[in-house]
């Protein structure tokens, strides 16, 4: 897909990050002082997310030029003046006339998304009331940019705002990685998975040698196999906290989780680290199509944008549900918005699409300080916290350590370049973010398949509920300073435990019938608890379903929640083994009473069956959206 560059891609990471986190955190409350003027939006608006809606809203408006001008540069880094790109999601059996349509109106049909019966198109703005007036369509969404959710070390909300301690210079600390999820000695290291890394690339060294089993490059027309590369360098940095060899640092200093642990890696980032919504779907459907012909058991997506609409509307989200229905497991970042850039202060509502995908493993950053023991662990302050704008979806799903962390360096690429005072020896370069957990996430699950491979054979392959389910139940809850357990919309279920993740993975036994405990004896945990470093740390023993936490033996047994075929979240018929407990985004008095709070500024207020969203106590400007699952239908 051809790429128009704006000056705007001059800017800093920094600043970029500072503008994206200002939107992504409040732009719930934007949307709502749109959606005042609700007796003048036609009824086909309600099926445009909020930037087509705000750009047919200026449209429509008697503005001066300067204005407009000022307006139309907020659109994506991949939008031309006067033209939208827009992701189409057509009614059933609508698809190839809404296509040959737009061809017959000379508009360009930038690539085909069959799996979510939706194409990606290029229209002009005067064409998007038209075309959302047409009943064959039944969702438009903006081409949006996105980008990998790594920070700044050098940022100067980092610097203010990192966890408990100020960690000391990172130095070789043989199997440190491995040793923070417990798995200093363990057997298992990736053999016979595969990860399909879908970011800006993999540069090759020897910690991948034998293991790039394919390189698609979604940046150019037709994603043409291509040699491996990487001209930014988040990609390789994941790649290296999924599966490096270590051989660069000469053992295990810097091994990655899954040391053996084959990639396919689909590049849809260029040099700066930006690309677009519409290449990430076609990567995705990609990897869906050809998970049988290469093998491919789970996918990374350390990379996303702010959410601009309802979960079951976002052909992203849509694109991820998709590969979670087809068997692979899809593990995401929650983003980077947990801290507001203006007043510094910690917030609630960052969550980025698609971390918003029921389905998906969201996984939100911890800090280790750079020592293996858990009692030192805290919740990144920069960690995207829940729930999940629209849905109001209780997220991230767990966390595990995402700060600091060296990894391999794409040398060719523009952040080493860029940071050198982050290069670390020749061959490393240290980064944090939400980006970064994910791939030590995504090397655990692969951890875990290759175990239930081992006991199972090919009979059976772990299902994505069961995998998270898994990842969930085995975690370890994050304390702060003060001792107090952070919340779930904070940490999700908990940091991520290797050890216990894999032991339960090699332990489930599908053989076993439904409502029944379906752990190999011999295999299974004789107690829940695992010990990393000195300590021997209990597990939560919970899995959030939903909004709602269930105790009890869940994972343990073989629920019908764990099919393929469910939505994770989705109301089912449960064994009497579990217990429920509070409604994680409404119910828990302590941390959220009737009222979700960023800052001194109202975000959201519960009102029993409806909620109100918006910054009622600032401005007054308050929308009452009903059940928050049909929040679009309301939206102007």
């Amino acid at each position: 897909m051809s790429q128009v560059h704006s000056s705007e891609r001059r800017l800093s990471a920094s600043a970029r990050w500072k503008a994206v986190a200002a939107f992504a955190t409040f732009m719930g409350v934007a949307a709502l002082a749109s959606a005042q003027a609700a007796d003048s939006c036609p009824p086909e608006h309600s099926k445009v997310d909020k930037k087509i809606h705000d750009t047919m809203h200026r449209l429509r408006s008697e503005r001066e030029p300067a204005e407009r001008l000022s307006a139309g540069r907020e659109r994506s880094e991949f939008q031309q003046p006067g033209r939208q790109r827009v992701i189409v999601r057509a009614r059933a059996g609508m698809r190839a006339a809404l296509k040959a349509a737009g061809r017959s109106r000379g508009q360009s049909i930038r690539a085909d998304h069959d799996f979510i019966n939706a194409f990606s198109i290029d229209v002009d703005d005067d064409d998007l009331a038209a075309l959302a007036a047409d009943p064959r369509i039944e969702s438009i969404s903006v081409d949006a940019t996105v980008q990998g959710d790594q920070v700044e070390e050098s940022d100067p909300i980092i610097v203010a705002h990192r966890t408990s301690r100020v960690p000391p210079p990172t130095t070789p600390n043989p199997a440190a990685l491995r040793g923070t999820l417990g798995l200093t000695t363990s057997i298992w290291t990736g053999n016979g998975v595969t990860v399909a890394l879908i970011d800006s690339g993999l540069e090759p060294s020897a910690d991948f040698t034998g293991r790039i089993k394919g390189f698609y490059d979604f940046t150019r027309p037709g994603a043409p196999a291509a040699a491996p590369s990487d001209a930014y360098g988040h990609g390789t940095h994941i790649a290296g906290l999924i599966g490096a060899a270590g051989r660069l640092s000469g053992g295990p200093s810097y091994m990655g989780v899954a040391p053996r642990v084959d990639f396919v890696v689909l590049k849809v980032l260029d040099g700066q680290g930006l690309g677009s919504t519409s290449n990430v779907i076609s990567a995705i459907q990609f990897a869906t199509a050809n998970r049988v012909a290469l093998g491919i058991d789970i996918i990374n997506l350390s990379i996303g944008h702010a959410i601009y609409e309802v979960a079951a509307t976002d052909p992203l989200v849509q694109a991820v549900q998709a590969a979670s229905r087809a068997g692979l497991v899809v593990v995401v970042s929650a983003g980077n918005y947990g801290t507001n850039s203006t007043t510094g202060l910690v917030g609630y509502a960052g969550i980025t699409s698609p971390g918003n995908a029921p389905s998906a493993i969201t996984v939100g950053a911890a800090s280790a300080q750079d020592t293996i023991a858990r009692g030192d662990d805290r919740i990144a302050t920069y960690s995207s916290r829940g729930p999940t704008w629209y849905d109001g979806l209780a997220k991230p799903d767990v966390v595990a350590t995402g700060s600091h962390l060296v990894s391999n360096a794409a040398k060719g690429g523009s952040l080493y370049a860029s940071y050198p005072a982050l290069v670390v020896g020749a061959d490393y370069i240290k980064l944090s973010g939400t980006s970064m957990a994910t791939g030590v996430v995504s090397g655990v699950v692969a951890l875990m398949l290759e175990a239930n491979h081992a006991q199972m054979g090919s009979a059976y392959v772990m299902t994505p509920n069961a995998v998270k389910a898994a990842l969930e139940f085995s975690a370890i809850p994050v304390s702060d300073d003060a001792g107090a357990v952070y919340d779930n919309l904070t940490q999700g279920a908990g940091e991520i435990n290797g050890q216990g993740a894999v032991q339960l993975a090699r332990a489930i036994d599908p053989s076993h019938g439904a409502n029944t405990f379906w752990l190999n004896p011999s295999l299974a945990p004789v107690n829940y608890s695992t010990t990393i470093g000195p300590d021997n740390l209990a597990w939560g023993q919970t899995v959030v379903w939903g909004n709602t936490v269930v105790w009890g033996n869940t994972i343990l047994v073989n629920q019908s929640a764990w099919a393929a075929t469910v939505v994770w979240g989705n109301t089912v018929v449960w064994g009497n083994t579990v217990v429920w407990g509070n409604n994680v985004v409404w119910d828990n008095t302590v941390v959220w009473g009737n009222t979700v709070v960023w800052g001194n500024a109202l975000v959201g207020a519960s009102t029993g069956e409806t909620v109100v969203w918006g910054n009622g106590t600032a401005t007054g400007q308050t929308v009452v959206w009903g059940n928050l699952a049909n929040a679009i239908d309301t939206v102007p």
